[in-house]
């Protein structure tokens, strides 16, 4: 799903400008082709998300309508696994024991898709604050998976991770999708998720996993009543 700086600056609620000056002063990701400018959906919401800059519900919208069905947030976690004591002494070395946890197909190169997330931190950190990171490159790897799965790992040792806020980070998410419309619905209810103060407290104390897997489900039921009431108010 591309979409035209226009469209971004609809979706972000600012005007076209703004979008352009963000393009030059904020690292907003833009790709270029028949001398117009484009943005990738899955980017425009993951760089909105690094900023803390609202986007429009009608972005999840567009991936809504995709036939493709993408189970809760809580059910990803239950497939992908919550790891604990996960050691690593910066954010080079904890990038690879993450990887190492992935329950990946035996065919697929950790040592590359390691290279790669290491090589993305470089252009900005994943770090998006209260201690969280979301390890990803701006194009999502899209990965031979039966299913799309969440794992999320908390850290022995909080690192330094040049996370928005400074803060070092405890725990850190990857999404792993075998398409891009799953990816980017996924990174919605993660993201929508991790506004919860109390869900970001219980990772930040270790919180045991059917603890953390308990909490999500009262913050999916919360999210799904919020939208049903938007979606009845905005038919």
């Amino acid at each position: 799903m591309q979409l035209t700086l226009r469209d971004a600056a609809t979706y972000l609620g600012v005007d076209e400008p703004t979008v352009r000056r963000w393009v030059r002063e904020r690292a907003l990701p833009v790709h270029r082709f028949d001398e117009k400018f484009y943005l990738n959906a899955v980017e425009l919401w993951e760089w909105a998300t690094e900023q803390r800059i609202p986007v429009s519900r009608s972005l999840l919208d567009q991936a809504r309508q995709d036939d493709e069905d993408v189970a809760s947030l809580s059910e990803l976690l239950r497939a992908g696994g919550v790891n604990y004591d996960v050691g690593g002494s910066d954010k080079g070395e904890v990038l690879r024991e993450v990887v190492a946890r992935l329950p990946l197909p035996p065919e697929i190169d950790r040592e590359f898709l390691s290279t790669v997330l290491e090589a993305r931190e470089k252009l900005g950190s994943t770090g998006i604050g209260d201690g969280i990171a979301i390890p990803h490159v701006r194009n999502p790897i899209l990965l031979h998976v039966p299913r799309p799965f969440v794992t999320a790992c908390l850290l022995r040792n909080p690192i330094e991770f040049d996370a928005t806020d400074h803060k070092p980070v405890h725990t850190v998410f990857n999404v792993v999708s075998p398409s891009v419309p799953s990816h980017l619905r996924i990174l919605a209810q993660l993201a929508f998720a991790l506004r919860d103060d109390t869900l970001r407290e219980m990772l930040r104390d270790r919180a045991p996993v059917d603890e953390l897997l308990a909490r999500l489900e009262v913050v999916e039921k919360r999210t799904t009543s919020w939208y049903r009431a938007v979606a009845d108010a905005n038919p």
